[in-house]
């Protein structure tokens, strides 16, 4: 799926990829079609806004979501989405294992379509937990990412300690778990030669 492409594309086709070190933060993120928050639900908005009094771990503004968006590579199909929030969630500081179960139940039986997640989604949503659990940087909602949108996608990724070969093994284990998903046959797998195998096990 190529990204060079303009805001009349429809959102099913944006997809940043990994392979935009040379772009700035700023220049993807003009390609994103416009969403209005005022078109997201009440109920996703109380879980995941970070001005809602009982907004879970993590809850991070539209912009600053959609900037990190841009970092991971990832589009704006269900499993994407599933995958940044959960890697958001996974970086914050007081995030506990209830809820990240609460936030599973939540999406899977209160969130109306096309915000509400599937078995598979909420798969790959665990999978983007566990690697921000990893991460050097924490509390991702928190880190004004949006300011720096005159910086190269390489020299941004670098400042975090976010590893594109990791997420290129990463999404390599997601395509053998959901191999047939529109989002998973759009993973940019390129390795520049190295061998996934070390860094993620089968």
């Amino acid at each position: 799926m190529g990204f060079y492409r303009t805001q009349r594309h429809q959102w099913r086709d944006w997809n940043p990829g990994l392979d935009n070190d040379h772009l700035t933060l700023g220049y993807c993120l003009d390609s994103l079609p416009a969403v209005e928050a005022s078109s997201i639900p009440w109920f996703v908005r109380l879980i995941e806004n970070p001005s809602s009094p009982v907004a879970l771990p993590g809850a991070i503004t539209l912009e600053r979501h959609d900037a990190i968006h841009v970092l991971l590579g990832r589009g704006l199909l269900a499993q994407d989405e599933a995958f940044v929030i959960g890697f958001t969630m996974g970086t914050a500081s007081r995030i506990r294992d209830y809820h990240r179960k609460l936030f599973h139940w939540f999406a899977r039986y209160l969130y109306r379509p096309p915000y509400r997640l599937t078995e598979d989604d909420l798969l790959i949503f665990d999978l983007g937990f566990g690697f921000g659990q990893e991460q050097r940087t924490r509390d991702y909602h928190m880190v004004p990412i949006e300011d720096f949108r005159d910086e190269p996608l390489v020299d941004l990724r670098n400042r975090l300690g976010l590893s594109v070969l990791k997420l290129h093994a990463l999404y390599n284990h997601e395509k053998t778990l959901i191999p047939d998903s529109d989002a998973s046959q759009r993973l940019d797998l390129d390795w520049k030669g190295q061998d996934p195998s070390a860094l993620w096990p089968e």
